[in-house]
């Protein structure tokens, strides 16, 4: 099975066409925290930024939505604990 960080790296290139796209998996580094009880190194914890130009004249806030409306099944189905997002207009 692909890492998450993976898949969400292929449903963000494929659906959105990002000009910059960086995830980074970031769950070794809260290891036994709540969200990390079992202290997992991979797919609790996922940082993106993200750059595209869907962002244009979007609102801060209207370029989360549209990344979450496309992760939200994903990070439901993994059971992904925290997805740190920062988007910026290409």
């Amino acid at each position: 099975m692909p890492d998450a960080s993976i898949e969400i790296e292929s449903i963000l290139r494929r659906e959105l066409s990002p000009t910059v796209l960086e995830v980074v998996d970031f769950s070794a580094e809260h290891a036994g925290h709540s969200g990390n009880p079992t202290s997992s190194k991979r797919g609790t914890h996922i940082r993106v930024r993200i750059a595209c130009s869907s962002f244009q004249g979007k609102s801060l806030l209207e370029q989360h939505r549209s990344v979450y409306s496309l992760l939200d099944p994903f990070l439901k189905k993994k059971g992904i604990h925290a997805l740190e997002l920062k988007t910026e207009e290409a």
